[in-house]
């Protein structure tokens, strides 16, 4: 550890930060094309910008302000001037993150509770829900999308554009080659995905590194926006996911790192950096920034196989340990009372939708059952959060823990079910929480996993619960389930109070239809809506005929009755 330490110091003395104000017109900036907008003379809209900006896979290591070795300036500078949320916590893979950040419900209100949705799955984020654009356009904003969709596509009616966004640029699916915009989810079963709002983007097939096209995206939009007119602009980037591909001039400070995977990575996170730095800029040049609110998060833990770092939380993506669910997440805005401070206070990815419908004056239905908070007083004020507990999740479908019963959860819980449950400073969970080893960021070794310098861990033979006080224990390295049974007991009530309000587990076969190779070799939506329209149709006309001739039976059976049966007499 002493050596690890003493090379990441070592790294950023050598090669020190990137310059916060430097030019970088070459990778899309709009500065040469269009005259700034002085703020001054902008009359400010009375409901704030909203700006969210949704990394993809970026490890709770891998910033600056975090000690990573890769160079972070932008982020940790726009942190630095804003709300740190240090105890923020997302979803452990890509789908449920944004489901929830879009909805501000548990996956277990969706029913998108298990795994992701596949390219081949007829699934999408279930329509009954209102969106936060939705509920955002209702009170004026125009909304906008650039970026990974990866919340279902399978009818025309799940895309973005109908799920509140005036425009979307990005990908539907939940990765692809970062160039040609390519995904290929089984041998044979390939296409294009880059989407300007319900078509196929073929005019963009030129080769644009992403994170470079979505920044130019990003740009041309603010560029095109009257500042005095709310915004709402959701960005949601696809690095830094795999495939690891970058730039070759964001591996300049990289060199010294010998793990080929860390190295791509981390220059990935440097493009990344810097076109969040362009983003910056453009809200300033355009007249947007004394007004907006930029909030910049993670969409799960890093995946030490593909770069990325959790270090020293245990675990890592699709896994409930800490290094798969808390995430980097920060807050800047002009419009904080409390700038350059550190929330402590628990938030969670589905506090965003009511959160930021309070900020845009909007509102929310009584009906609706919302799992978020408005945290926004916690955040800009410093006061104690609302929020005391979170459901990581319930997964009925996961693969079961062997030794787990109703007896190891006290006839209160089954813990063979996969489960993980925050109440106040205690973690519990159950079944089968995934990959636990600590793992150190892979500097050093080009050896592959079986080589790594991490720390493994066994896990007890039987054990399918677990207990932590995340509050003294972070890294998740004692198991307080044997000394604090009451506490035990008490969570998993809790989990099972969650799971009486759960709906069904959507997550259906994959459907033939949906292979490109029958649409024109793009990703996109293959469900017919005329066939269900005739299916239903048909459907209507059995049940008409079944009505009358159930009608016509107790019509004949009425009038039998009346011939069959003589009259009593009553004298």
């Amino acid at each position: 550890m002493g050596a690890l330490a003493g090379f990441w110091v070592l790294s950023l003395i050598t090669y020190g930060y990137l310059c916060w104000g430097q030019d970088l017109d070459e990778e899309g900036s709009l500065r040469a094309q269009v005259e700034e907008r002085p703020e001054a003379g902008t009359a400010a809209a009375s409901q704030p910008h909203l700006i969210f900006i949704l990394a993809d896979d970026q490890g709770f290591r891998d910033v600056g302000y975090h000690g990573s070795e890769i160079k972070t300036p932008t982020l940790d500078k726009l942190a630095a001037e804003g709300v740190k949320l240090e105890n923020y916590y997302v979803q452990p893979i890509c789908t449920p993150s944004r489901s929830q950040f879009i909805t501000g419900k548990y996956q277990i209100h969706t029913g998108l509770q298990h795994s992701i949705i596949r390219p081949t799955q007829p699934n999408c984020l279930p329509l009954d829900n209102a969106t936060l654009p939705q509920k955002l356009k209702e009170v004026g904003y125009s909304t906008h999308m650039v970026g990974k969709w990866h919340l279902g596509f399978y009818r025309k009616d799940c895309m973005p554009t109908k799920r509140g966004f005036d425009t979307f640029f990005g990908s539907l699916l939940g990765s692809g080659d970062y160039y040609t915009h390519y995904k290929c989810d089984s041998p044979g079963v390939c296409g294009y995905d880059l989407y300007e709002n319900d078509n196929a983007a073929w005019d963009y097939d030129n080769g644009i590194y992403s994170t470079q096209m979505y920044t130019q995206r990003v740009q041309q939009i603010l560029a095109s926006h009257d500042p005095t007119k709310p915004l709402f602009l959701y960005v949601a980037y696809q690095a830094v996911h795999s495939p690891l591909q970058a730039p070759g001039r964001y591996f300049e400070h990289y060199r010294s790192i010998i793990n080929i995977n860390r190295r791509r990575y981390a220059a990935m996170l440097s493009c990344l950096d810097e076109a969040i730095h362009n983003v910056t800029l453009a809200l300033k040049r355009y007249g947007f920034y004394n007004n907006s609110i930029l909030i910049y998060s993670s969409d799960n833990g890093g995946q030490p196989t593909a770069g990325g770092s959790n270090w020293p939380l245990r675990g890592s993506k699709g896994t409930y340990w800490e290094g798969g669910i808390r995430a980097v997440g920060f807050v800047h805005s002009p419009l904080l009372k409390n700038k350059g401070t550190v929330c402590k206070e628990l938030v969670h990815i589905t506090d965003w939708y009511p959160t930021l419908i309070s900020l845009a004056e909007g509102q929310i239905d009584e009906d609706i059952q919302l799992d978020g908070y408005d945290i926004w007083e916690t955040i800009s004020e410093g006061l104690r959060s609302p929020r005391v507990d979170i459901l990581h999740n319930i997964d009925p479908i996961y693969t079961k823990a062997k030794n787990g019963s109703w007896a190891a959860g006290y006839g209160i819980w089954n813990t063979a079910i996969q489960s993980a449950i925050r109440v106040q400073h205690w973690k519990l969970l159950t079944g089968n929480p995934g990959y636990s080893d600590w793992v150190p960021p892979q500097a050093f070794s080009n050896l592959g996993p079986n080589r790594w310098h991490n720390e493994r861990i066994t896990l007890s033979t039987g054990k399918s619960i677990w207990l932590f006080n995340i509050t003294a224990d972070p890294y998740e390295r004692v198991d307080l389930s044997g000394r604090y049974p009451g506490i035990v007991k008490k969570l998993l009530r809790r989990l099972s109070q969650f799971n009486k309000t759960a709906v069904p587990v959507r997550y259906p076969p994959k459907d033939p239809r949906s292979n490109p190779r029958l649409n024109g070799g793009v990703w996109g939506p293959w469900y017919k809506e005329e066939n269900k329209k005739k299916k239903t149709n048909k459907t209507k006309a059995k049940k008409m005929q079944k009505k009358s001739k159930a009608r016509t039976r107790k019509q004949l059976a009425a009038r039998s009755s009346t011939k069959c049966h003589p009259s009593v007499s009553t004298g």
